[in-house]
């Protein structure tokens, strides 16, 4: 399957899953409310970070290890191994500080925390051997199975009364779904690992464990800070906003995954001119469904989180802020996704400290002098100076080239849009949570998508190539640079 298609699959798919998800964060946030989604948002926070030690980037490295097609299951064996006895002594951690901990979330969760720490690193393991497996195709599919799985789960345990410990329950449910699933999928034979398996191992997981931390700093770190210094309710309407940020997040996600495995082949195979090829091709689109974000978030991000309770409308503000990082932090992405994909991880290391210092430094400075907008702010700061970072450190080892103006006629393309959409916003009523301002929210969002894409489309040959190469049908050719 061709990198474009595998992109373009992994992109539908984690559309797919994103939708059940906003209709699924859209029940809760009504039915529960900002207070309870702050308390739920601190504890998949704080899950979160276990999970990342609970894996000390060995996902990182079975993916790159078994993508090296020599020996894959016996890194498999070997990771497991490893992942399993670091959850035993996590497990008896949570247990020990319990009250710590049920104090900081504002529940008596801890035994469920446990069970959800289980479960991520499981699915953490078997989606990790997927892509290594370069079945990434199926990796794709498992997200939308995961995001339905849970969200029927949560909406069942929230009727029967169970409020935050379904929702965590619930969240739980999708992970194993998707744990078992790629488990019957890979069927991993047993190859016995060797020491010179655990050593290769752990020689790459000891610098790329710093790059889930510095993914999920980005995403998590604001939410620790807030569930420290501000009120849940704020916490909750944060989360929503990230939620629709991790929304745009999504076709570049979809891109590095694609990539990396293809990256990884090809640089083991000495083809570096191919290799920063490919990572012009990532930074191409990195930004292409975030830059008409960061637009709409300007002229309809009231109405969008109207959708959720107008108790959400305040997070407004906000939104756009986090949208620019969220641009920024993918651009980054893409360059760190490359340092790993050609084995320097060692760099990557010392690019990812530099942003998660940045980050939490930050993140706690701003919040404590000018509120919960100083989450935003340290965040896009963050993103910026690590992005910088990664560039220089990559180019000093890579040749490639830096895709400006398909960039920029993605940004044309969205001020087109804005164009349109904004005359439109003009005329509509205020923002509500009802039926009526929804559909019309929903209108103005779809009409604009289609006004970006077909902009696109008329100016940019380069967009026209990925899509003629990549559609199941013949598209006509359209003149245009």
């Amino acid at each position: 399957m061709r990198i474009g298609q595998t992109s373009f699959l992994q992109f539908v798919a984690e559309i797919a899953a994103s939708a059940v998800g906003f209709v699924a964060t859209i029940y809760f946030a009504r039915v529960l409310g900002a207070e309870v989604l702050g308390y739920y948002s601190v504890a998949l926070a704080v899950v979160t970070w276990l999970g990342i030690s609970g894996k000390v980037g060995l996902s990182s490295a079975v993916t790159k290890r078994m993508s090296e097609e020599t020996d894959s299951y016996a890194y498999f064996w070997a990771g497991a191994s490893i992942i399993g006895s670091i959850f035993i002594v996590l497990a008896i951690g949570v247990f020990v500080f319990q009250s710590r901990l049920n104090a900081y979330i504002g529940e008596e969760v801890h035994l469920i925390v446990i069970l959800m720490l289980a479960a991520v690193l499981c699915n953490s393991l078997f989606n990790a051997a997927l892509q290594g497996q370069h079945k990434v195709h199926i990796y794709a599919v498992l997200k939308p199975l995961k995001i339905g799985g849970r969200a029927i789960v949560q909406v069942a345990l929230v009727v029967a009364g169970l409020q935050l410990s379904g929702m965590l329950v619930g969240y739980s449910s999708g992970w194993m779904l998707s744990a078992f699933v790629a488990a019957v999928v890979l069927a991993p034979p047993f190859e016995r690992p060797t020491r010179r398996h655990y050593e290769r191992l752990v020689d790459f997981a000891k610098y790329a464990w710093i790059g889930r931390v510095q993914g999920k700093t980005f995403s998590e770190v604001d939410i620790l800070v807030l569930g420290a210094l501000v009120s849940s309710t704020l916490v909750g309407v944060y989360s929503i906003v990230w939620a629709l940020c991790s929304f745009f997040l999504i076709f570049g996600y979809a891109v590095s995954t694609a990539m990396f495995p293809e990256i990884s082949k090809r640089d083991t195979n000495d083809e570096r001119g191919r290799v920063g090829t490919l990572t012009t091709e990532a930074l191409s689109f990195a930004g292409f469904v975030l830059i008409p974000g960061i637009v709409g978030g300007l002229l309809v991000g009231d109405r969008v989180l109207a959708i959720y309770g107008t108790e959400f409308i305040e997070g407004q503000y906000v939104l756009p802020i986090l949208l620019f990082g969220s641009l920024l932090y993918s651009y980054f992405d893409q360059l760190l996704n490359t340092l790993n994909g050609i084995d320097r991880p060692d760099i990557s290391f010392r690019v990812n400290g530099l942003f998660i210092v940045a980050n939490v430094v930050a993140n706690v400075v701003l919040v404590e002098a000018i509120g919960w907008a100083g989450a935003a702010v340290g965040t896009t700061i963050s993103a910026g100076m690590g992005l910088v970072a990664a560039f220089y450190a990559l180019r000093e080892r890579l040749e490639f080239e830096l895709p400006l103006a398909e960039i920029a006629r993605q940004w044309v393309a969205a001020i087109a849009m804005g164009a349109v959409v904004y005359p439109v916003t003009t005329f509509v009523g205020p923002p509500s949570e009802s039926l009526e301002s929804t559909a019309v929210t929903a209108g103005i969002v779809a009409g604009g998508a289609a006004v970006y894409v077909v902009v696109l489309f008329a100016m940019s040959a380069h967009f026209r190539n990925v899509v003629r190469n990549n559609a199941p049908i013949d598209i006509p050719r359209v003149t245009g640079r």
